[in-house]
């Protein structure tokens, strides 16, 4: 099984490393679309899109996970902490959400300290 975790600045070093010995010389953002299993979870957990959206713009953390990248960050919702999880097809241009969801067990999923 891979799997790796790395800071938000590591990640985009070694995509920028990945871009530029593949002699791409521009950086491009990443895009992603929700699968219609996200939407539909997030729905479920009552997880607002705009909550995802942030966490897409600036985990706190990122693992990868077999083919999988899990950004992951701590939100305070409704007074208390969860860790919110989204899973990712990188592989998909552009990017799609798996699927979402919010855990109080912070401690369980974090391979470091967030």
């Amino acid at each position: 099984m891979e799997k790796g975790v790395f800071s938000p600045t590591t990640f985009y070093y070694l995509c920028r490393e990945f871009i530029l010995k593949n002699e791409i010389n521009k950086c491009v953002e990443m895009s992603f679309v929700f699968s219609n299993h996200a939407l539909e979870q997030m729905q479920l957990r009552q997880i607002s899109r705009s909550i995802v959206e942030k966490i897409l713009e600036k985990p706190q953390q990122i693992i990868k996970e077999n083919n999988i990248l899990i950004y992951q960050s701590v939100v305070l919702i409704e007074k208390k902490n969860y860790l919110i999880r989204v899973f990712i097809n990188h592989n998909k241009k552009p990017n799609v959400v798996i699927t979402v969801y919010k855990t109080s067990k912070i401690s369980k999923y974090n391979e470091s300290k967030i």
